[in-house]
């Protein structure tokens, strides 16, 4: 399979998770536009029948009926996927909020972060004490400083509209904060390196035709190491993906937390988690996507060999 056909079934793939899960949230949302809202968009129960009728078939025949056995395995996989994946839904539009929040929020603080890092005197020091703290300790533990032992989540609470409607409860606003920060950490170093990497004599020049040294930064600088930062960025986005499960512990009811609560209905943790795997690798698969999509967007046309720019000979 060529790279353009596997870049087409995982953009078709991709595409279908996305109509799908707008829908679905839409549905919800506004009190069932399709269906009740948390049921299936189509009735499970013939297909568990059919999986069933094929499993005494494949029964009967014996090992002839081994293909039709592995048919009826499926068809009752995709009945269970129909009923539990509307209560995944809800948890994975958490995670992405969480996600997208954290990262966003994270980089405004990791910015001034780097900068300082990079050509702060007092405040390279400030910096550095920040970062290394955040990163020298878990994200576990910082989520439950913030939840438990500070009165964030008391203050919070008492914000108008804040856990009522399609407002997430005051634990959700905990989490974002807690992302934010522990992002800000990894991402101020990612910049810090992309700022190192970018040549000096462009600030020194940036200097000679006028510009203050935070204009130089600003205008000359950061421009090209924020490019150069991409690739980092798109493994912080995969990364707060994934833990963003940390925020079940502080009752967070993301994609992992209603994973599990679903799991203890029905004690089928297996197949709810590999169900819950699914749909992380999708929301993965449009992290990265995604970010390649930035990459050639704000790649400069002939530098660097990018994708998005022209060969000399054009």
């Amino acid at each position: 399979m060529s790279r353009s056909t596997q870049r087409l079934v995982r953009d078709g793939i991709l595409a279908a998770f996305w109509l799908w899960f707008g829908a679905r949230l839409l549905n919800d949302w506004f009190g069932g536009v399709f269906v009740d809202a948390g049921q299936p968009f189509f009735d499970p129960q013939p297909v568990a029948d059919a999986a069933t009728a094929l499993g005494d078939t494949a029964a009967r025949l014996g090992l002839l009926g081994v293909p039709v056995g592995w048919v009826a395995s499926a068809l009752d996989s995709v009945s269970f996927a129909m009923v539990y994946l509307p209560d995944l839904a809800a948890g994975a539009w958490l995670t992405v909020v969480l996600t997208t929040l954290g990262i966003v929020f994270g980089l405004v603080l990791a910015v001034p972060l780097a900068a300082a890092r990079v050509y702060g005197r007092v405040t390279h020091w400030v910096a550095l004490a920040f970062i290394e703290l955040i990163r020298g300790t878990p994200l576990l533990a910082q989520l439950f400083v913030l939840y438990y032992a500070l009165p964030l989540s008391r203050w919070i609470a008492a914000v108008p509209l804040v856990g009522s409607g399609i407002v997430p409860a005051q634990a959700v606003w905990v989490a974002v904060v807690g992302f934010t920060i522990n992002s800000a950490a990894y991402q101020a170093e990612y910049i810090r390196g992309s700022i190192e990497g970018v040549d000096p004599g462009q600030l020194t020049a940036a200097r000679a035709i006028g510009l203050s040294q935070f204009r130089g930064i600003r205008h000359v600088v950061l421009p090209q190491a924020l490019r150069f930062a991409i690739p980092s960025w798109t493994n912080e986005l995969v990364y707060l993906t994934k833990y963003s499960s940390l925020a079940s512990f502080i009752t967070v009811s993301e994609l992992y937390h209603a994973a599990e609560t679903a799991a203890y209905e029905n004690y089928r943790f297996l197949d709810l988690f590999l169900l819950a795997a699914v749909v992380y690798v999708l929301l993965v698969l449009s992290a990265t996507t995604t970010m390649e999509w930035v990459r050639k967007r704000v790649a400069i046309p002939g530098v660097g060999g990018s994708a998005g720019g022209r060969s000399p000979t054009e």
